[in-house]
């Protein structure tokens, strides 16, 4: 997802971009869109005033950070709302993160949703409007990160139904998938996901690598279970669907498309 924002940052901002990232090969491509790129991390640091981070998860967020405490950050990534807290309080510090697919990072056209001041909303909204047709301010830091966690945690459960419901008519023989999802399109159970995961990669079992995977999933969800418990709250749906996820984990499909998940469905059997 990083390369495609940061080109898109690039071409519209009208600014200077420098970039870093351990793998040179998007290095590469982004120079011949002006992007500058930088030998280390802290190079980056001392040469931009705002840094946008798009990283795997916590640890790899937390560790970044530690060298840009004179830099204003603005996390792309997807992480806890407890991490988002704390560094803010440490640094000038946004929580960022995107929605949609990997086209809409090369189209521009994500959807951000930002936990930070008034005050540093207003100066980084028009760079994140280069990367995104929508963009909302969700709250103070750490809102941004609630709303995307939420919204990963509700597709999970979506596509975990989806896949339920697609093994049941499989298995049992009792009506076509392929007729069960294009009718279930005209009725209440129609929502994005099933016009995107469920018809583009459940029903053909298309579950590609390179694409948002079920360890990103996994991640994601169990960050959800975790602001839910700090809540006091026992989530079933989510806490199922994150079950599910890390059985498609051990099935050596951790790296294949999040929809791999109805692996693990067709695994389980009543007893």
């Amino acid at each position: 997802m990083g390369e495609p924002m940061c080109r898109n940052l690039a071409r519209k901002s009208g600014l200077g971009v420098v970039a870093w990232d351990p793998r040179q090969e998007p290095l590469y491509r982004l120079a011949a869109d002006g992007v500058s790129a930088a030998n280390s991390l802290e190079e980056v640091a001392g040469r931009a005033e705002i840094v946008f981070l798009s990283l795997p998860g916590e640890a790899e967020v937390r560790k970044v950070c530690e060298g840009l405490q004179g830099n204003t950050v603005v996390d792309c990534s997807t992480a806890p709302v407890a991490l988002a807290r704390e560094l803010s309080l440490k640094m000038q510090f946004a929580d960022a993160p995107v929605a949609r697919t990997r086209q809409a990072a090369i189209d521009g056209t994500l959807s951000i949703m930002v936990g930070a001041s008034d005050a540093l909303y207003a100066r980084i909204e028009p760079l994140l409007r280069c990367m995104a047709s929508d963009v909302t301010h969700c709250g103070p830091p750490g809102a941004g990160q609630a709303v995307k966690l939420l919204n990963n945690m509700v597709l999970s459960v979506t596509v975990m139904a989806l896949a339920e419901a697609l093994a049941v008519a499989k298995a049992s023989g009792a009506v076509d998938p392929k007729v069960l999802f294009e009718t279930l399109m005209k009725g209440s159970a129609d929502s994005f996901a099933l016009r995107n995961h469920g018809m583009k990669a459940l029903l053909p079992e298309t579950h590609p690598e390179k694409a948002f995977p079920v360890s990103y999933m996994a991640k994601d969800v169990g960050y959800a279970l975790d602001l839910a418990r700090s809540a006091r709250l026992e989530l079933a749906g989510a806490g199922t669907a994150y079950q599910l996820l890390k059985e498609t984990e051990k099935l050596g499909l951790g790296e294949a498309y999040h929809t791999a998940l109805i692996e693990a469905v067709r695994k389980r059997r009543a007893s």
